[in-house]
């Protein structure tokens, strides 16, 4: 049992939202807010764009307040240096493999020629007195450079270089980092390349577009511009089945207003950012492609939201139920979740876990953002600070890896603001005794830094949303029909990234259950390095790994699952297949090993190929699974009796040890290493076999003394969009 209560986010949360009133964005958000928010709205007035001018005062008036504040941030970016790499590699890995002779197609920034290499290149700068970084600029034309133009939104430029004028130019004191000018890459935008859903886009035995089509997403947010050219398909129409609105006066749970007649949509600008992630296609210049991860996908726009990107309990149940009992109607098959609440409830009691999981036991896979409080107010990591509902143990928690603006994934951290486990939700036993959820969490992560998406505005293209109204400095292009991006950063983010894979799948596979599509994801996931359990999960999100193994399985499991036609130990394997023949995959040229376990009754971490090639009692998801319980989710549904896993599945839980976050052992262990084990089979024979049931003694076990945040109490019952985050932005100085 562990305590210690993480008071100082405590009291910093508080504050927080008593300045805004109405909380605009995340705690890690680097601007503090405005109190004009609070009156910037009344009611829905925005919703069906009766008080514009409203809108125009409040966002005079935020832009008037953080002039300076914007200007500090820009000032200071840099001079903290790159604490990924403690600022030893000034040189981006992939410019350094070019630089080393190793050349691939991808590399569109490089020109080979008899009188050497020419790199276009960024050159991110070490603010200082050189505001206009003359210094720099006349360095780099004295050694046979063409500078291109300086930054406005970050400290740096762009310029054509010799390579042999990289090396000289990265010993500066003034250079913070040099990478390649990637955006000129015009084939696949980079969420794509970062995921690998553009190296699996056709099925080669259906020979249709791996895009998403037949599958339907729900965004419960605060709105989709249903207009915006990210969600037009290819019969000219809106991709957008239905938009209702739980925010507005008028709307009871039972009844949410008709929202695809508002004038505005989205004035907060959340959910069309959102959306655009998991399924928009392209609206950008022939430089960039703004394409999600699966634009064929249809979507359901449920506004739980207000235009402040804030909400209720109540506003975002009622959003959930609607999803779930429409989901039929409109083949809703994910629910993409990217908001939250700070709840002390254990997920047994907390509403917003009991209605997702409802959810999942109806078929629907729900992915949730673990939230952007993954750092203390005093800058260090807190652990326990996954919010609500991505504590709740059936869903997919995602959490957010930044890229550092490169598609060689060796190079990928987790965020410092992304949501830490294990979930520190409380009940009181019978004894009176508190005890803690302290399930493990996040699931996995997927890129979640300087995303690129879509922004709203109203439909005359006169009123932008708040988002890129508050920060013009993340705007990438500007529109005023449609067709407007910006970059953005969170677990908001990252977890319609992972929505868009979940579409994918299930395009490829009906037949995965929401249990099992989790599965797959966790161990396909790539380990990324110097990242426990409790910070990544699995992994980064692996396309191409999840196909494989989705592409291996009946396509018939939910309906056999349903039927009580298949057994534990029955086979999963879609007749003639075999489970893929390595652990690994390749995602834009660059080797993906995976980490081949998953996690299962909240506490435990088990791994073995008969996960996938037998079936297992967890994945029916009605069974919810946690400690030493075993409970259905159905009302009136029976307790399950029997074995949960077959005979073959190892736990490599015991292995672990008690959690020690100094020597990394129980929930601290790397997830590099634990694939490590896996691979070499080390670990495997000293795990657990489960036969009879739920046999393991003890899940993770946490040590005494570990401080963690328990609750990162905002107020009960408010919830948050998981916002736009700008203490991370790589890659950025500062970082």
């Amino acid at each position: 049992m562990l305590y210690g209560t993480n008071s100082k986010r405590r009291d910093v949360m508080g504050n927080t939202l008593g300045r805004l009133g109405a909380a605009i964005l995340a705690i890690a958000l680097a601007f503090a807010g405005s109190p004009s928010f609070a009156q910037s709205t009344a009611s829905n007035g925005l919703g069906n764009g009766a008080s514009a001018s409203n809108l125009g005062s409040a966002l005079q008036n935020l832009a008037a307040q953080n002039t300076s504040r914007i200007s500090q941030i820009l000032s200071r970016a840099g001079r903290g240096g790159n604490r990924a790499d403690d600022g030893n590699n000034k040189i981006s890995a992939d410019l350094a493999q070019a630089m080393a002779g190793r050349f691939n197609n991808n590399q569109k920034w490089l020109t080979r020629s008899s009188k050497g290499n020419l790199m276009d290149v960024l050159i991110l700068a070490n603010a200082g007195a050189d505001t206009r970084l003359n210094g720099l600029r006349l360095a780099l034309i004295a050694g046979g450079g063409v500078y291109g133009r300086n930054f406005r939104s970050v400290p740096g430029l762009s310029a054509r270089l010799p390579q042999a004028l990289i090396t000289k130019l990265a010993q500066r004191a003034d250079v913070w980092r040099i990478v390649p000018n990637r955006t000129v890459m015009q084939a696949n935008s980079s969420l794509e390349m970062l995921t690998g859903a553009d190296d699996v886009r056709t099925l080669a035995a259906q020979g249709a577009a791996l895009d998403g089509s037949g599958v339907t997403i729900a965004l419960v947010d605060s709105g989709i511009m249903t207009t915006h050219g990210a969600f037009i398909g290819n019969d000219g129409s809106s991709r957008v089945k239905v938009s209702v609105d739980f925010t507005a006066p008028n709307a009871t749970p039972d009844s949410p207003v008709n929202s695809s007649g508002y004038t505005f949509q989205d004035p907060y600008g959340h959910g069309t950012l959102v959306a655009s992630v998991a399924a928009g296609r392209t609206v950008g210049d022939a430089s960039t492609d703004s394409t999600g991860v699966a634009p064929g996908a249809s979507l359901v726009d449920v506004r739980v939201l207000d235009n402040n990107g804030l909400g209720t309990i109540a506003t975002t149940l009622a959003g959930i139920d609607w999803v779930v009992n429409n989901a039929s109607t409109y083949n809703i098959k994910v629910m993409n979740v990217s908001l939250g609440t700070t709840s002390t409830d254990s997920y047994l009691t907390d509403p917003l876990c009991i209605a997702v999981r409802n959810a999942v036991a109806a078929g629907i896979t729900v992915v949730v953002a673990a939230g952007n409080y993954g750092v203390g107010a005093d800058g260090n990591p807190d652990y326990g600070t996954i919010s609500s509902p991505g504590d709740e143990p059936s869903v997919i928690t995602v959490g957010s890896a930044n890229t550092h603006d490169t598609s060689v994934r060796g190079n990928d951290t987790v965020n410092n603001f992304s949501g830490r486990g294990p979930t520190r939700g409380t009940y009181v036993d019978s004894t009176g005794a508190t005890q803690y959820d302290n399930i493990l969490k996040p699931d996995l992560v997927a890129p979640g830094n300087r995303v690129l998406g879509g922004y709203s505005t109203d439909l005359a293209g006169a009123n932008v949303s708040i988002l890129p109204s508050a920060f013009p400095q993340l705007v990438v292009q500007q529109s005023t029909t449609g067709k407007g991006l910006m970059l953005a950063s969170g677990t908001s983010f990252a977890t319609p990234v992972v929505t868009g894979a979940v579409a994918l799948l299930l395009q490829a596979n009906p037949g995965l259950t929401p249990p099992l599509v989790k599965a797959i994801l966790q161990y396909t996931a790539e380990p990324l390095a110097n990242a426990s359990l409790l910070q990544q999960g699995a992994g980064l999100v692996n396309l191409p790994g999840s196909l494989a193994i989705a592409n291996a399985l009946s396509p018939n499991l939910s309906a056999q699952i349903a039927a009580g036609t298949i057994n534990v130990g029955d086979s999963m394997l879609a007749p003639g297949n075999v489970m893929p023949p390595s652990y690994s995959s390749v995602i834009d040229g660059h080797v993906t090993n995976w980490s081949r376990f998953i996690f299962a009754g909240g506490q435990y971490v088990l791994s073995g190929d008969d996960l996938f090639t037998q079936y297992q009692g967890i994945y029916n998801p009605q069974v919810l699974w946690v400690g030493q319980q075993a409970t259905s989710v159905a009302q009136n549904g029976a307790t399950p009796t029997g074995a949960l896993v077959s005979a073959g599945v190892v736990s490599v839980t015991g292995v672990l040890g008690i959690s020690d976050p100094v020597i990394g052992t129980g929930a601290f262990t790397p997830s590099a290493s634990i694939a490590q084990l896996a691979e070499t089979g080390a670990a495997l024979q000293q795990g657990m076999a489960l036969s009879q049931g739920i046999v393991l003694s003890e899940g993770i076990v946490l040590s005494e003394g570990i401080v963690l945040s328990e609750g990162i109490v905002l107020s009960e019952g408010i919830v948050l969009s998981e916002g736009v985050v700008l203490s991370e932005y790589g890659p950025m100085p500062g970082e």
